[in-house]
């Protein structure tokens, strides 16, 4: 019997920060390594993210400079994806990160918390400043 796959689910942030800083640590190995990862090693266009002793490998399906990146899972059945996109404000200068994740239906409240978590020390690295307070 197969295993059930995980749902898909967005978050969106919202904040002010330099969209070049930004794409720099949501796309790179050296920025992923600042905030989402343990480590991040990258070895033949594979990305290697270790967290507490396990690993997970990724490659980049697709991405476009400041704008956004997706990362598809390898040896995975369900297709799942991790995916970060920036829009920026043509009114204001505030960007609105949206994380695209997948997880299982009661795991998301989990999810959601510990990519907040992140998210803010993200933020506190690059320097930049929540504008929506919901988390």
């Amino acid at each position: 019997m197969k295993t059930p796959c995980p749902i898909k689910y967005e978050l969106e942030y919202i904040f002010i920060a330099s969209p070049k800083l930004l794409y720099t640590y949501i796309s790179t190995d050296e920025g992923l390594s600042e905030w989402f990862a343990d480590k991040v090693i990258v070895k033949d266009n594979v990305f290697h993210f270790y967290w507490e002793g396990s690993e997970e490998k990724a490659i980049i399906a697709e991405k476009k400079d400041k704008e956004f990146i997706r990362f598809n899972w390898m040896d995975e059945d369900c297709n799942k994806y991790l995916e970060f996109k920036i829009d920026t404000s043509s009114i204001n200068s505030e960007i609105t990160l949206i994380v695209t994740d997948f997880a299982f239906k009661e795991d998301i409240k989990e999810s959601e918390m510990v990519w907040d978590v992140a998210i803010k020390k993200m933020l506190r690295i690059i320097g930049g400043k929540l504008v929506n307070s919901n988390f």
